[in-house]
């Protein structure tokens, strides 16, 4: 069987959609190496994520040709239809809420979405940006066969946002990427904790510092903390303006002094910082999954979360789960782990074994699945 992939950002994000878009394909690649796969994107390039998998005899790229080498968007939203290999295609995956128009009726039809925070969520985005996701995701949703929901969360967005029918829903998880798994060396270790300056324990929050990810609740938990279970914190993100809100807060607390930023951390570091970490603190609002908590897991560090959303799904029944709007809550939590060494083992024990779900072998599986229904 020939699978197609839209695979814009395999190439070109080296982040969340990206990580999953090479997540997939590596793992099909593996465990259902029978079949061919076909990376279509409007830039092809080398790098250390991409060319493993280009490496691999069942999986190749195309990218545009003729007149669409000057119009790439094109190409990629109308144009890869004209593409000679899509006639052989059985399967056509949009990897990141997108599919191509025009595509042959023999061709079934897969897109993933991700979340749809920005129509739960508008005032967090620019009201342009929100027209165009949701005008996108409606209308793959509408030509897909199958849609593929990251959690169930985003599956019950789907159905309640945009309508979508609940038959063509298959949940099917992701993945954290495989760099987590690596357990670094003592003198790794040293390395990066001189590199950043890391105290010897400490808090840890890791993504984009923004109002959505809700940091600042973490700062008004630590301040009500007692002074001899207060750990230094830790957080881990592109700064955007939410970061003054944080820092005001911080110091209306009078913890400042306890809380150190990190604004470009190394992907190669962030395993070892996980590592590091006493604690994982994620007191998101809302997500469409929270790939950030398996991260965390996987490097053998206790998980307070959320409670709602997808969190649970991702992090499991033995992660500690508090109110988002509630800093007394999470400051309890955080003292709880912190004072007792055996609550720490034990989430930590059993959210590794809970996370097994997400290993390659499992998601290939699943999605191989989806695609004999469609």
């Amino acid at each position: 069987m020939q699978v197609g992939f839209e695979a814009k950002r395999l190439f070109t994000n080296f982040t969340g959609l990206g990580n999953y878009s090479r997540f997939i394909v590596n793992a099909l690649s593996e465990f259902a190496p029978e079949n061919t796969y076909i990376l279509y994107s409007p830039k092809i390039k080398s790098h250390p994520e991409v060319d493993p998998i280009l490496a691999r005899p069942n999986t190749k790229a195309i990218g545009p040709t003729g007149g669409f080498t000057f119009f790439k968007s094109l190409w990629r939203s109308w144009g890869i239809r004209y593409n000679k290999s899509v006639a052989d295609l059985a399967i056509f995956h949009g990897l990141s809420q997108e599919l191509p128009v025009g595509l042959p009726k023999h061709v079934k039809k897969i897109v993933t979405v991700h979340d749809l925070i920005y129509i739960r969520y508008p005032q967090f985005y620019n009201p342009i940006d929100v027209a165009i996701y949701t005008a996108k995701v409606k209308s793959a949703c509408r030509r897909a066969d199958k849609v593929i929901a990251i959690s169930q969360q985003t599956a019950n967005d789907l159905i309640e946002f945009i309508k979508v029918d609940p038959g063509k829903i298959e949940v099917v998880y992701q993945g954290c990427h495989p760099i987590f798994k690596t357990k670094a060396s003592a003198d790794i270790r040293a390395a990066v904790k001189a590199k950043y300056n890391l105290p010897d324990k400490f808090i840890l929050n890791v993504g984009t510092i923004e109002q959505r990810k809700n940091v600042k609740q973490l700062v008004e938990a630590l301040a009500l903390l007692p002074a001899d279970v207060q750990l230094p914190v830790v957080i881990v993100g592109r700064a955007t303006d939410y970061l003054k809100e944080v820092i005001a807060c911080a110091q209306e607390k009078k913890v400042m002094d306890k809380i150190t930023f990190i604004h470009k951390a190394s992907f190669q570091d962030l395993p070892v910082i996980y590592q590091l970490a006493t604690v994982f603190v994620y007191p998101s609002l809302f997500e469409g999954f929270g790939i950030p908590l398996i991260e965390a897991i996987e490097s053998g560090v206790p998980v307070i979360t959320s409670q709602g959303s997808c969190f649970r799904e991702a992090a499991g029944p033995d992660a500690l789960y508090t109110d988002p709007h509630n800093p007394q809550m999470l400051a309890d939590a955080l003292n709880h782990v912190l004072t007792d060494a055996s609550v720490a083992e034990h989430v930590v024990r059993s959210s590794a074994a809970y996370i097994k779900r997400f290993e390659p072998a499992v998601i290939a599986s699943d999605i191989m699945q989806v695609y004999r229904k469609a």
